[in-house]
């Protein structure tokens, strides 16, 4: 328990335990710590985040209920939300969505969505400010260990968005277009993006309304 009696440090993969992870969670101190687990290690990030991170957030989730509307396709979206395979792995994207015929299947309840227990989410999205590289590929690794079908990476600083299909071994290929939201083009997502930095997200809203 010697790791719990000093400060961890965020934003970087720490050899860690399973037993002492669950403990750590019990901690006030890493209540509002996003946290991911994979392969005996931990990563903690600590609010809070910047206005450029929100932003962006704010402006992905209108853009793709939009699309998801505007398409007919049933949705449920989750902000924050732990994903946990006991004893082995955790995840807390910024967004998920439950889409089409797994629309319904989203978790409910205040407790972390038990992998064991639930199906997995269609979508995940992480949004990054900075240690990019990581959201890229250690991250990565674990949502194409979960098998998540598909996952994107919104970079804040240069508004874009590198995308991954999860194939079925395993690994993971870049895609242009998004599979689970048919025809959303993420060059377009992109352009959305680009101009919420001039312009407030009503206005970029119904500039993307025009598009789809």
């Amino acid at each position: 328990m010697s790791e719990l009696q000093t400060i961890l440090p965020t934003n970087t993969w720490v050899d860690f335990t399973w037993n002492d992870f669950i403990q750590l969670q019990k901690n006030p101190e890493y209540e509002k710590a996003k946290c991911y687990y994979h392969n005996g290690q931990l990563r903690i990030e600590m609010p809070p985040v910047g206005s450029d991170h929100s932003r962006d957030n704010g402006i992905v989730v209108i853009l793709v209920n939009q699309f998801a509307i505007a398409k007919s396709i049933p949705l449920n979206l989750l902000i924050n939300c732990s994903y946990q395979k006991p004893g082995e792995k955790e995840i807390q994207p910024d967004v998920s969505y439950y889409l089409g015929e797994r629309a319904n299947l989203a978790p409910t309840g205040s407790s972390v969505a038990n992998l064991n227990n639930i199906a997995i989410p269609n979508l995940a999205i992480e949004i990054v400010n900075s240690f990019l590289a990581d959201d890229l590929g250690q991250k990565r690794l674990i949502y194409e260990d979960l098998a998540i079908p598909e996952y994107w990476v919104v970079n804040v600083k240069k508004a874009r968005i590198t995308a991954f299909k999860i194939v079925p071994n395993g690994g993971s290929q870049r895609i242009s277009e998004s599979v689970v939201l048919p025809g959303l083009d993420f060059a377009l997502l992109e352009e959305g993006l680009q101009r919420s930095r001039q312009t407030n997200h009503t206005s970029v809203a119904a500039w993307f309304l025009t598009c789809i």
